[in-house]
This record gives C-alpha cells, sequence and structure tokens, in this order.
C-alpha cells in the first residue's frame, strides 16, 4: 500500500479510477489536463486538428473539402434570400438605350398584321327603292403587314421618354382576298355631309341638294378594297380640304380610311421607362404634350392612364384586375378586365378583355356616360359609342365586330352579320411578370350614323341607320423566336432553375461537409492516432495502470476494454 500510495498519494482506489478516465478522455479527444496534478502535462492536438491531419500533418484534400462546401452553404443560403434573378430581368426590362426591352419596344421583330374586312352591299335597290333591310356581305380578309419602329426618340430626366411612330402597311397577298375585287359600299363622304346639313337652313339644303345632284353624286359607290382602304379622288373631300375651318378639315384631300396610316405619324407620345416606378412603366405620360385627350371634356373618359401597348405594368407586382390600353383608332383608352390566368406556347400569361360595361348607357356605368356630350339621354344604343369629336364631326360611331354584344335592334336593321365570340372578341395575353403582351387582338367595327334628309334629293331615300363599313383587327399571334426565348428564360425557366439552383448548392454544401465529418470520424487512421496518444498519456500518468491488464482505445463514440496482447498485435499491424 505504501507503495500505492508513493505512487499516486493519499487517493482512494475510486479516485484513482476517476483520474484514470479523466487521463484517457482528455488525451483521447484533444481536451489539456489541470497541470495542478502534474498529470499529461504534454500539449494534445484538438478534435479538428485531429480531423484534418495524418500524423500531424495538414489533409489539404480535407481542407479544401470543407471550404468549398461551405463556400456552396453559403452562397446557396445568399441567393435563396435576395431576389438576384428579379434585379438583372428588371434591368434589362426598364426602357434605357441599351437594354434588350429598347431594342424590342424600338424597332419589334413581332410580325403586326392588320386585316381589314369590308361590307359589300348587295341590294343597293333593293334597300333604297323597297324599304328592304341592308344585304351585307363581309368580304376578306384584306391582310396588311405593319413595318413600325420609334423614331425622334428622347429619353428625359424624370423617367419618360418621347418618340414618334413611323409605320408602313403593306399588302400581303398570298395571306388575302384579291384587292382589286369591286365592292360596292355606301358613299362616306356624301351621307356624313347630308346627315350635317339638317341642322341647316332649309333654303341652304336645296341649294345643296342642287350642287350634289350636279356632281352625280349617289348614295353607293363602287370601289375596290385598296381604294377603299388607302384612299380614292373624292371631289367633296378635296373641297372640304380646301374651304372648311380647320377644325374640321379632313387632314388629307382624299378619302381612306386607313390613308393617315402610313408614314411618320404626327402624334407625339411620352411614357415612363420604368426607372422611378415599375408600376408606371410603359403607361403614357404624355399625348402631344398634354396630359387629357382633348376630345372628351370630362374624366375618366379624357385620361391618358394607359399603356401604349407594347408594355404594361407587371401585374405581378401591380396587383390590378383592370388595365387600360391607348387605342388611337377608338380616340379612347380601353378599359381590360382580368380573365385568368392561361398559357401561350409554355409561358405563363394573364388573359384580359375588355370590361362588361364598355360601351354601355346606363347608370351603372357613369364612367363611359361621359362620352356622350350632351348627357346620358343622348348616348347612342347599347354597344356603340360616337367618336365624332375625333374624326373631324363626321357621324362615326364603333362597335365590336358584327355588333358582338351590342344592342339586338342594331342587328336586327342588317342582314348578314353573325357575331361570334372567338371571331369578333377582343383580348390580351400579357406577361405578369415581364408585362409583354404574348398575344393581342385588337377588333373594331366602324360605322356610319346616317340621319335621313329628304331635303337632299340624292340621298332622300336614305332612311335612318347605324350602318356598317368596315371591321379590323390588329395585334400580334405570335413573337420571334429569340423574344420568345428570352421571355421563356426570364420566366418559366428561371422559376424552375433558380429554386434549384440555389436549394441545390446548399444541399451540396452540407452533404460536402457532412461526408468530411463522417468519414473522418470513421477514419482508421483517426482511430489509430487516437489510440497510441492515449497510450503515451496513459503511461506517463502511472506505471500502474501501464502493467495492468487493460487499456483503452476509441471505437466510434465508446470506450472499449483491450488486452495487453491486442494492442501489442495492433501496433505490430500498424
Amino acid at each position: 500500500m505504501k507503495f500505492i500510495a508513493s505512487l499516486f498519494g493519499t487517493r482512494s482506489p475510486k479516485a484513482m479510477g476517476r483520474q484514470y478516465m479523466k487521463v484517457g478522455r482528455n488525451a483521447l479527444f484533444g481536451v489539456t489536463n489541470d497541470n495542478s496534478d502534474n498529470i499529461c502535462t504534454e500539449k494534445v492536438p484538438r478534435p479538428l486538428s485531429l480531423l484534418i491531419s495524418r500524423k500531424g500533418k495538414l489533409r489539404h484534400g480535407r481542407i479544401a473539402a470543407i471550404c468549398l462546401g461551405l463556400l456552396a452553404l453559403v452562397i446557396g443560403i445568399v441567393l435563396s434570400s435576395i431576389p438576384w434573378v428579379d434585379y438583372l430581368i428588371l434591368k434589362q426590362l426598364r426602357l434605357w438605350n441599351g437594354s434588350l426591352s429598347f431594342q424590342y419596344w424600338q424597332k419589334p421583330g413581332v410580325i403586326r398584321l392588320t386585316k381589314v374586312y369590308i361590307f359589300n352591299v348587295t341590294n343597293t335597290e333593293g334597300f333604297l327603292q323597297y324599304n328592304e333591310k341592308p344585304k351585307l356581305q363581309e368580304i376578306g380578309p384584306f391582310v396588311y403587314r405593319e413595318d413600325m419602329e420609334k423614331v425622334n426618340i428622347v429619353f428625359h430626366n424624370n423617367g419618360t421618354v418621347s418618340y414618334q411612330h413611323k409605320k408602313i402597311l403593306n399588302f400581303v397577298p398570298e395571306l388575302s382576298e384579291d384587292g382589286d375585287t369591286k365592292l360596292m359600299v355606301p358613299n362616306i363622304s356624301l351621307l356624313t355631309l347630308s346627315t350635317q346639313s339638317k341642322s341647316l337652313p332649309r333654303l341652304i339644303t336645296m341649294g345643296l341638294s342642287i350642287f350634289l345632284s350636279g356632281l352625280h353624286m349617289k348614295p353607293f359607290i363602287s370601289i375596290t378594297a385598296q381604294e377603299l382602304v388607302f384612299g380614292y379622288d373624292d371631289p367633296l373631300i378635296s373641297l372640304g380640304h380646301k374651304f372648311l375651318p380647320k377644325t374640321r378639315r379632313p387632314p388629307m384631300n382624299r378619302m381612306g380610311l386607313l390613308l393617315g396610316r402610313n408614314g411618320t405619324l404626327s402624334e407625339i407620345s411620352t411614357i415612363f421607362t420604368g426607372h422611378t416606378n415599375m408600376k408606371e412603366f410603359g403607361l403614357i405620360n404624355r399625348l402631344n404634350g398634354l396630359d387629357h385627350l382633348p376630345y372628351w371634356s370630362n374624366a375618366p373618359c379624357n385620361s391618358i392612364t394607359a399603356s401604349e401597348g407594347s408594355f404594361f405594368p407587371p401585374r405581378d407586382q401591380t396587383g390590378a384586375d383592370i388595365i387600360h390600353v391607348w387605342d388611337k383608332d377608338i380616340c379612347r383608352t380601353l378599359p381590360l378586365q382580368y380573365r385568368g390566368p392561361i398559357k401561350k406556347a409554355g409561358i405563363k400569361a394573364d388573359l384580359y378583355t375588355p370590361t362588361d360595361i364598355i360601351f354601355t348607357r346606363n347608370e351603372t356605368a357613369k364612367e363611359d356616360n361621359c362620352f356622350c356630350s350632351d348627357g346620358i339621354d343622348s348616348c347612342p344604343p347599347q354597344g356603340l359609342q360616337d367618336i365624332s369629336p375625333c374624326q373631324y364631326s363626321a357621324p362615326v360611331y364603333i362597335s365590336f365586330p358584327h355588333f358582338y354584344k351590342a344592342d339586338p335592334k342594331l342587328l336586327d336593321a342588317i342582314d348578314g352579320l353573325k357575331p361570334v365570340e372567338n371571331l369578333h372578341k377582343t383580348y390580351f395575353k400579357i406577361q405578369p411578370k415581364l408585362g409583354v403582351p404574348l398575344e393581342a387582338k385588337v377588333r373594331v367595327q366602324l360605322n356610319l350614323k346616317i340621319e335621313q334628309q329628304s331635303n337632299i334629293r340624292v340621298v332622300a331615300n336614305f332612311p335612318d341607320i347605324i350602318f356598317p363599313i368596315m371591321w379590323i383587327e390588329e395585334g400580334i399571334e405570335e413573337l420571334t423566336p429569340s423574344i420568345r426565348r428570352y421571355i421563356y428564360l426570364a420566366t418559366t425557366f428561371a422559376d424552375i432553375a433558380v429554386p434549384c439552383l440555389t436549394y441545390g448548392m446548399v444541399l451540396v454544401g452540407l452533404v460536402v461537409i457532412i461526408t468530411v465529418f463522417v468519414k473522418a470520424h470513421n477514419s482508421p487512421i483517426l482511430a489509430h492516432e487516437a489510440i497510441e496518444l492515449g497510450k503515451r498519456t496513459i503511461r506517463r500518468g502511472s506505471s500502474f495502470l501501464t502493467t495492468s491488464q487493460h487499456r483503452l482505445m476509441v471505437g466510434r463514440d465508446s470506450y472499449i476494454l483491450l488486452s495487453n496482447n491486442d494492442i501489442e498485435k495492433q501496433s505490430v499491424e500498424a
């Protein structure tokens, strides 16, 4: 006992056992021993050095793997927490000289087609002489490819850009009826003059009747489709262009329904570029320097808060169910109602169609009543709108084709019209993240409101009627492959690829780090180093325990008692 006491002092066997376990545990796991006991004062490695070292030397492969794993983990977490893709997309979406959207907007590569359908009157004699309903035959389409670009572009410091449209309409014969087909149509200039003359004194109208008879004017004329669209010589238009006041003077000395569309348009538009607020992206700021439409006296009819058609504020940011688009042909902004999500060529889109109250006259549609200059009682029937204020006072009324969604009385007065929703409705398919139209069709019918003028002999038999002249379809059906590819990558592909990339990097980082630690934990070299370290420390701590029958080694997460023979075998094998 004295011998043992000389070795370990006056401690009890139980205390000596705890000391034994403390020495072994500290040595195995790299915990510094209490130097007050003067046992195991040698500096021992810490667990991380055991993990990345091999016999005291650093293992560069493990260091590299851990660093790469941590890097992937950090990058994945950062990218998943910030909208970096949206930032890149919006940077190219905003209009500035050099962005992808500017190239698309300045000179669109999309194929824009204008389709014209003309109503040929087949019973002119029966209509004028025998009170028959006019029998109309729809002839068309007459298709024109619209080559358009923006010119005279000027960027402003307030986040807007001004420009003018330059349009050229080219006839596409392979998609059209024969443009030289003869058609019987109402004499628009004559019927306009006779209707406007109702407010004139009887003596003047009698003189006007003699004058028109001398010109051999007739209520119907036979012309080709090309002449009706792009102009024909008309003596009344020529005289009006010379002698009428500027406010009522026709802009051309020829009659043509689309004559003013070719060339650089005089209208100067200013729109928001999106740099100040994406909720205003693509909206009109000024038209010819005005912040309202001069044709209508009250809001909201004179509002120009609408898109010019190339871009809309992204619905993902605005959440708006009602949007507006400016249409010069109808002299107003067209309200569009969100109808639900759809897909176009695998790309997400929102479907919009005109609101249910457009071209409506009733107390519940007060926002449209301001289009009636003399109050609600002066409003035309359901489905019609008077646009004479922007047509030099000509009694021109617009509707949807074939009086789609209009008062049935309008349809009953005409033979040959048959409204079909899929053929005659207006719609837009807009990508909600970018605000770019993927497909759009605006379909509008031009009608002439004719009032019987018995004092003018050449039109005395022409009754009161809303007479359809033609209807037009404008829009785009397909985007070019390059534009469609960009939109697909920025939306559909990005919505799938970005989460896969970011969360994939997080997963890869975690897997790499865990794999390195697990392999290091199970490494036989690590176990051998720990055993040797424990053996050396135990031997220094107690010669009694060194000569006893048991030793300690690490077996994963537990201590295993071994005999001296087993330890010697392992040492020889190593």
